[in-house]
């Protein structure tokens, strides 16, 4: 079957979106060499582009890729450049490690690779933008944008990290119950970062996408580590969250608001999961931080059957979020809900009482738009809602906002 080149480009744009860390994560098992793998899986990726419209799309995508990306690192390690300037430990860095990967049968090593990113041997402040850039195929400018690091800062301390793993031969396994613990919550944070980001340049099939794997992740984290309340609370934000996509769309692709949205199309499924993990997370008796989240996602669930939102519990339940892990999107959401229980001119102190911290933070130009425009003051709301149209590239939020700023004019 001939495939014309834009559907293969989809089709290898779908790979890359599902496949990336799985195989880089195979690839550099062997010898801890994630620069290598990745060049490899990005030559896998053109040759896809240029066979795949002519020989058709194979049956296993990832086991096509997997394979070429493999030969190209077994060729690169027979070179004569590399043998004549990298010093080959023959046992560890031969071909054969590579060799012993079984392309129909892909074993998912990207938990693994998680814990090589959260290392003692790594600096702490790189782990989770290293776990989203080598796990979950986040680029540096995106990382960069959503950690405030200008883009060339964010990818020299990936090339510097990287470069450690391999340098410090960190090896791709799962650490023993002692070492465990203390690489969990730099783990934990990875996988939310995964599920939380903005995916400033995507659509809804790149964040369904996207939620898919750090749900994988985070059920795979909660069985791994099943006392360890923080991951069950990860696990249970996630599936909350993840319950309510479904509706978070129209047919056209308009982005609806929670209060808007209709609630029979949330999967009762996931909601159902989401409330066991935060049952789990209780009975261990730790509270944390995505405990919290997830419960106030579960009062907004909650309201599918009562038909009614408990703005005064998901404000106490944001208060003690401050107070446990403060943030600066925290803050912003407890003023949105203040607005719920206050009123606007509650809410609106708040964001004052921030002060310039929400300079360029977006989540807080978009509630105060929305505030001011509850309190009848239109043009500052049309001027807030300009700020954080400025702010945001995605396509949906920004319809979203200039339809909401046409209803001023």
């Amino acid at each position: 079957m001939d495939l014309s080149t834009e559907p293969a480009k989809v089709l290898a744009a779908e790979a890359a979106r599902t496949s990336y860390g799985r195989l880089v994560a195979l690839l550099a098992a062997a010898d801890g060499d994630v620069p290598a793998a990745e060049d490899a899986l990005a030559d896998a990726f053109e040759r896809a582009l240029s066979r795949w419209p002519v020989d058709g799309v194979p049956a296993n995508p990832d086991a096509w890729l997997l394979t070429v990306a493999r030969n190209r690192r077994r060729d690169q390690w027979r070179s004569a450049a590399e043998r004549s300037t990298t010093t080959l430990d023959p046992i560890r860095d031969a071909q054969v490690h590579i060799d012993h990967i079984d392309p129909d049968e892909i074993e998912d090593r990207r938990l693994a690779l998680m814990m090589v990113c959260a290392h003692p041997a790594i600096n702490t402040a790189i782990h989770t933008p290293l776990m989203l850039n080598t796990v979950l195929g986040f680029t540096a400018d995106q990382i960069g944008r959503a950690f405030s690091v200008p883009t060339p800062t964010m990818a020299a301390r990936l090339v510097r990290a990287k470069r450690r793993i391999k340098a410090a031969r960190i090896p791709f396994v799962i650490p023993d119950a002692a070492a465990l613990p203390s690489r969990m919550a730099a783990v934990l944070e990875g996988v939310y970062g995964a599920f939380a980001i903005d995916w400033h340049s995507a659509g809804t099939a790149t964040r369904d996408s996207l939620t898919a794997e750090a749900l994988h992740l985070a059920e795979t984290l909660s069985a791994l580590v099943p006392d360890d309340a923080e991951a069950h609370g990860l696990a249970a934000l996630i599936n909350l969250s993840s319950a309510r996509l479904p509706a978070r769309f129209d047919v056209r692709g308009r982005l609806v608001p929670l209060a808007e949205q209709d609630t029979t199309r949330w999967d009762q499924h996931l909601i159902d999961r989401g409330i066991s993990h935060l049952h789990a997370a209780h009975r261990i008796g730790e509270l944390g931080r995505f405990q919290l989240e997830a419960a106030i996602s579960s009062l907004h669930c909650a309201g599918r059957v009562s038909g009614t939102t408990d703005w005064p519990a998901i404000r106490d339940l944001y208060r003690v979020l401050r107070a446990v892990a403060p943030t600066l999107g925290g803050v912003v959401a407890l003023a949105a809900v203040t607005a719920e229980v206050d009123g606007a001119q509650a809410a609106l102190t708040m964001l004052d009482d921030l002060g310039d911290t929400t300079g360029h933070f977006q989540p807080a130009w978009s509630t105060r738009a929305h505030l001011l425009e509850q309190l009848g003051r239109a043009d500052e709301s049309a001027a807030a809602y300009d700020k954080a149209i400025s702010l945001t590239t995605d396509p949906a939020e920004r319809a979203y906002l200039l339809a909401r700023l046409a209803r001023l004019t």
